[in-house]
Order: structure tokens, then sequence, then C-alpha cells
């Protein structure tokens, strides 16, 4: 049976998407829920998949085409192939029956890495791009290229010897994320009266917690791990609702007030930024934040943030501390009028009752819209998160 297949339907939010990579060629066979192609949009990789067992036909949509909602992007012949076994390479069936990550599949068929080799590290022993990068690590070494690239390789990556001694330039497209992350840094400091703050935090009370309960708290909690990140997501959610300026967001000529508290969190992935939220995250425990921020960084390594995920957020924490950042100014995430960024933990003098001692210290930035919030509510805010999180009794007390 003839089928046609066609982009998801995307939100109104994301206008189109680009055809990042077909994972099928015209007349090859597929599986049932077998990745067909990728389409990237300006917030997360979506993944095409096969209605049913059957082949390719038609390929409509070329790599880096743009793609509308709805729009038909391949056609497929429904119906079991005469022999799918043989009609597929041992490497993709592989591929299906273990479970591996889109991106790791990729990089294993670029590096010539043969999966059925590599043991998984994911969840249910699924293969990550790590596990590939592993092996490409381990694998001998290739004999030096050639000072003249391929062809092929010329056309694609653009790449020219730039001088005698083969100094080489390459150049390739932005991603469809960068490009977005690019657009809406600059949309930030030009529509925004944007200014920072500083203070720091004393961490040892909190580091003092997390020692004493981090094992009963993985116990009871079915193998969360307690991190920091709840802690900052709590002082934060409580210093909101003291200061509900921002928490708020400019829509025109009007101040708009979010009676709720999503929480938008920075991660890091190899194809840049992505801010997942926290939904109602004044409703959530302390396991349940924790819960969510490590299914967010593990979704986001395998690029299966859903677009749901990726929308919306009243503020956002960035923590540059996790790659040794010891002071940072971070960047409005618009709407939004205030970001906090969290830095490197790091042992530092201080005085106390006339007395130096070491203390692990931290710095804290908030970046906020000076067109709604004003200097003295920013500081206040900024030195209520310090005040929670340096007696963290006050974040369960709310006091």
């Amino acid at each position: 049976m003839a089928m046609e297949i066609k982009a998801p339907t995307f939100p109104e939010s994301i206008e189109d998407g680009t055809l990042a990579a077909w994972h099928k060629k015209p007349g090859e066979t597929a599986r049932r829920d077998e990745m067909l192609a990728e389409i990237e949009t300006d917030k997360v990789v979506i993944e095409i998949v096969a209605p049913a067992d059957g082949t390719v036909t038609e390929i409509v949509k070329a790599e880096g085409e743009t793609v509308l909602s709805d729009e038909v992007i391949a056609r497929f012949e429904a119906g079991a192939p005469a022999d799918t076994a043989t009609a597929q390479p041992q490497a993709v069936a592989a591929a299906v029956e273990v479970g591996i990550s889109p991106a790791a599949r990729k990089l294993a068929e670029e590096k010539g890495i043969d999966i059925t080799t590599l043991n998984g590290s994911g969840r249910g022993g699924r293969i990550t791009k790590a596990d590939v990068t592993r092996a490409v690590n381990a694998a001998p070494v290739a004999p030096p290229a050639p000072s003249v690239a391929p062809v092929h390789e010329v056309a694609r990556a653009s790449e020219t010897a730039a001088s005698p001694e083969d100094r080489v330039e390459r150049r390739v497209p932005m991603t469809r994320l960068r490009a977005s992350i690019a657009q809406r840094l600059v949309e930030a400091q030009q529509t925004a009266a944007m200014l920072t703050t500083f203070n720091e935090v004393n961490m040892e009370p909190v580091m003092t917690l997390r020692a004493r309960y981090r094992d009963a708290f993985e116990r009871a909690h079915n193998g969360t791990r307690l991190g920091f990140m709840g802690f900052f997501v709590r002082a934060s959610v409580e210093a909101l609702k003291r200061f509900p300026l921002v928490n708020a967001c400019i829509d025109g000529d009007e101040i708009v007030y979010h009676g709720y508290y999503d929480i938008g969190v920075a991660v890091s992935t190899e194809r840049g930024l992505v801010v997942p939220v926290l939904r109602d995250a004044d409703a959530a425990s302390l396991a349940q934040i924790e819960e969510q921020i490590a299914g967010f960084g593990a979704r986001a390594r395998d690029n299966k943030l859903t677009i749901e995920e990726m929308s919306g957020g009243t503020f956002t924490i960035s923590n540059g501390g996790v790659f040794g950042s010891l002071l940072s100014t971070p960047i409005l995430n618009p709407p939004q009028t205030a970001i906090l960024g969290m830095h490197k933990i790091e042992q530092r003098p201080i005085v106390e009752d006339g007395e130096i001692v070491a203390r692990p210290m931290m710095y804290l930035a908030l970046s906020y819209d000076h067109r709604l919030i004003d200097g003295q509510e920013a500081v206040r805010f900024l030195v209520t998160i310090k005040e929670l999180l340096e007696d963290p009794a006050r974040i369960l007390l709310e006091i």
C-alpha cells in the first residue's frame, strides 16, 4: 500500500524545519518505527520513523531543504519485503535490535565502527554517542590523509588549502539550532536594557547537607542523585514569589505577571545550548526536580527532548560552573526578563567573626531587563537567593 511520509505538525512557535539527514535511500527497506529521517528545528531534532514494514519509494525533500508543517517529504510502500534480513545491512539490523541513539548511529557510520562490537552504556543497553566516541578513540590511528581532499569532501565541506603549508580551512553551514541561538542572543541584547548584578554565596551549608543525606536520599528516591541544581531551583522559586517582577515579562506596552513558576534549566549539548523547562517547579519536591533535570540531560544528549519540553519558561538558570567558569554574564532568554548564572565552587578566604577562613564560595550573576526590573529589586532578589542557600532550612520552611 502506497503511503506518504509527512513532516509533523509544528506548534505555533516553530514556522518550519530543515531536513537534516536521511537514513534511508529510495529502494531501501525499513521496519516499523525504524528511523527514516531527522528534521531539525530551531529547538529540537525530530525523528521521522517508518509507519510500517515496507520500502522507501521516493524522497521528496532532500537533505538541507526547508520543510513546512505536515509537508510530504517522502513516499513509502507498506508491506513486508521479500527478504528483510538480507535487504538491510547487518549493522542497521543490529541497531534496531540493540538500540542506538541517532547521533551514535550517524557517528558510527561516519567512522566505520561496527556497532555490534559495542557495549551500550545507556538505559537498557542503548548505545550512546559516548560509546561510539570511545571506540573511535581506541581504534588504531589511520595513515595521514593526502594533502588534497577528495572531490566529494570539498563539495560538502568546502575545504580549501589556504597556503603552501597546506593550512586547511573548513566551511560548514550553521545548524538550525546554532543559527537560532545566534539570532536570539542578538535579539536579547538589542531589544532589552540588559544589566547584570553579582554576589557570592557560601556553599558549605548546602554541601554539608548533601554529604550528610546523599546516600539516604538516593535510597529513598530510587537512585535519584542529590545535586546542587535542585537547591538553586527551590531557592529561585522562593525568591520569585517575593519579587514577582522577576518572574514577569513585557508584552508591548503591558507587563505580564505569571502566576506560575516554570524554570528553564540550560543544558549544553554537542549541537548547542538548549533550555528544557521544569513546569510548576513550586509544586515539585527536591527529588522530583532532580529527577526531571537528570532526564532532561539524558534526553538532550540523545536529541530526544520534545518541543513541548523546550517551550515557555518564566525564569532561567544557567550553570557555567560545570565547565570551570569562575564568573560570567549570562544573556537573557527572551521574552524572560531575568536569568541566574551559577559558577564554579572554589575555596576562597573570607572573613567570619573577624577571622580569615577558607570556604567553598560560588559567584552568582543575575542578568535582568532594566526596562522592567530596577537595580535595587534585582540586588535584593539575588541577596534572597544567597540567604536561602546559606541557610537551606529556610527553603523548606519558606521563610
